[in-house]
């Protein structure tokens, strides 16, 4: 069975299209921070940063994953927006730790923050994130790198919105602490974001089978095949977020050996694994024992 390992490059150019949108709401908020001394807008500039950084290395682990595999590296870069992805939620702790901690401080002494211009740049904020928030909405589901960078932008797209409306509090009601609000309101967006990443590019790391995937459902339907006798050493793992692997010592009777039972065998239980489970799973191997060798081995794996 053939396998298709690459990544679409229209994937590659949202995440450029976005990186360049990211960009330039950037450098708008680095110049707001620098003439309104807002918390909220400063953090959601964080934000942005560690976004952009992000992107860019979501947009490079994109790049890697295409190269074939070659020498030792059997896989490839498979892995590469799993790292970028673990890398991207690591910064975005750091920054909703740091959120809170100012928050808090500033929301018991609050600084003098001019209205009218922080909802400028709330504004422009907001808009370029509707835009990358369109871009990626179609792709989010193909890879960890861009259900990351997707969500990312919705947090930045919340975080813009906080600031409008801590703007809005500034400029009409002078309520001063409306600033540390939308910065603390930020910093709880931020931080189980991150953990959420950090936990499922760590299940892969560890080689969890995919939380959607019952195996003893999957070790049932393998023994339904006709003359499959037993299942053991089941794993099921995942090179990246969208190629789980499956391995098994697959007993069967003696003599489907010699009558040319195997290799059919062998294509049921790839099409059963392919089409009846929700995470369809397109790259096994399978290692077909005989019942009187299997009889006689001791198995360490359960």
């Amino acid at each position: 069975m053939a396998h298709d390992h690459s990544h679409g490059s229209g994937s590659r150019r949202r995440l450029a299209i976005v990186f360049g949108i990211v960009l330039v709401i950037f450098v708008f908020q680095v110049i707001g921070s620098i003439m309104t001394g807002s918390l909220a807008l400063l953090i959601d500039t964080g934000h942005n940063s560690v976004d952009l950084i992000g992107i860019g290395i979501a947009l490079f682990a994109a790049t890697l994953v295409r190269r074939p595999p070659k020498g030792q590296k059997t896989w490839g870069f498979r892995r590469a927006e799993v790292l970028a992805a673990g890398a991207q939620a690591t910064l975005l702790l750091g920054l909703g730790v740091y959120s809170l901690i100012e928050g808090i401080r500033r929301f018991f002494v609050p600084p003098e923050v001019p209205g009218p211009e922080l909802l400028f740049f709330g504004v422009v904020g907001l808009l370029g994130n509707i835009v990358s928030i369109i871009i990626l909405s179609s792709s989010k589901e193909q890879s960890l790198n861009l259900k990351a960078a997707f969500l990312e932008v919705i947090a930045d797209a919340l975080g813009s919105v906080a600031v409008i409306l801590a703007a809005v509090s500034i400029w009409l009601f002078d309520w001063t602490r409306a600033d540390a609000v939308a910065a603390l309101f930020i910093a709880a967006l931020i931080v189980p974001r991150a953990f959420s990443i950090l936990k499922e590019t760590g299940s892969i790391l560890l080689e969890v089978a995919p939380r959607e995937l019952d195996l003893d459902k999957v070790k049932m339907h393998i023994e339904g095949v006709e003359h499959v006798q037993e299942v053991h050493d089941l794993h099921v793992t995942r090179i990246d977020s969208n190629l789980p692997v499956l391995t098994a010592h697959v007993v069967l009777a003696d003599e489907c050996f010699y009558d040319g039972h195997a290799p059919r065998i062998l294509t049921a239980l790839q099409e059963c694994l392919a089409e009846h489970f929700k995470v369809a799973i397109e790259h096994s191997t399978f290692q077909f024992d005989r019942a009187k060798d299997a009889a006689q081995e001791t198995h360490t794996h359960t």
